[in-house]
């Protein structure tokens, strides 16, 4: 891991694909012992009917005039799924633009307007750095995001760096995976963000967790789930969400917690809803 880039490299993704798949499983006859699980690269190559050559080009980065036909194929002998397909068209023709605007670390007015009308339920703003940019009332009193400092907003910052998130989320391994896999998918999209590489340079120097994630290569988008907080106030809350994109700012993600009507959680966001200051301060 190189301390303050986002990521290694459309070759160490690809590596990290091909490891995954046995020669068997692509009808290829394995012989003697391998260096290396998976396929090897001329075996990729075979299989997506291109040049060895050209595809170790490729895992090189020199293959930026790359077409859509290759990598269809490639994604298909790997058996990328669509967020790992459309991730490997970004990080193989990676647009870096120094001139480009960075992304918007506020939300719009109206933004903030529909946050405050929505209640009864917690919803919050994320930007491409999973850093919330803003919340309405009731996610403050579930998160304690007004009494956080800016720079301790970051959700990947307070999975890996704070002591407290492994009680606060009784499924913490799995909180941690989901915000790994989504932080490298982010950071596949914005190759430009300084902010975003030394985000990433900070948590692999800081936690041994956090540079074993990201050295899966795992790319994800969390667009619906359930998350467990042992809320040290309300009590342990079960959270669907749902998480729209933001269209006048594609970098923006709305969460919305959405829990059952009727359940011990909703009951419990009734009266967290009434108590003016929140114990302790989650975040995400």
């Amino acid at each position: 891991m190189h301390g303050d880039r986002t990521e290694d490299g459309i070759g160490d993704f690809l590596r990290s694909r091909r490891a995954r798949i046995r020669p068997e499983e692509v009808g290829l006859t394995s012989y003697g012992r391998r260096r290396v699980p998976g396929l090897r690269r001329e075996e990729v190559a075979q299989l997506a009917g291109v040049s060895v050559d050209y595809y170790i080009r490729l895992e090189q980065g020199r293959g930026p005039s790359v077409s859509d036909a290759v990598l269809d194929s490639i994604a298909r002998v790997l058996r990328l799924d669509e967020t790992e397909h459309a991730y490997l068209r970004t990080v193989a023709r990676p647009r870096r633009r120094p001139g480009r605007r960075p992304p918007a670390a506020r939300v719009r007015p109206g933004i903030q307007r529909l946050l405050d009308g929505m209640d009864r339920t917690p919803a919050f703003v994320l930007g491409p750095r999973m850093d919330v940019l803003a919340w309405n009332a009731l996610a403050d009193a579930v998160s304690g995001y007004s009494r956080l400092a800016p720079a301790d907003r970051s959700v990947p910052r307070h999975v890996f760096l704070d002591p407290r998130a492994r009680a606060l989320y009784p499924q913490w391994h799995a909180v941690a995976a989901q915000t790994v896999a989504q932080l490298r998918l982010n950071a596949g999209h914005h190759p430009e963000d300084g902010e975003l590489r030394a985000l990433v340079g900070e948590l692999s120097t800081r936690s041994e967790d956090f540079c074993r994630l990201w050295a899966d290569h795992e790319v994800k988008v969390c667009r619906y789930g359930v998350k467990r907080i042992a809320h040290p106030v309300a009590g342990p809350l079960t959270l669907p969400f749902e998480t729209l994109t933001v269209p006048a700012e594609p970098e923006h993600t709305l969460v919305v917690y959405l829990p059952e009507p009727g359940s011990e959680t909703a009951e419990r966001l009734r009266l967290l809803a009434g108590w003016k200051t929140p114990a302790t301060a989650t975040v995400g």
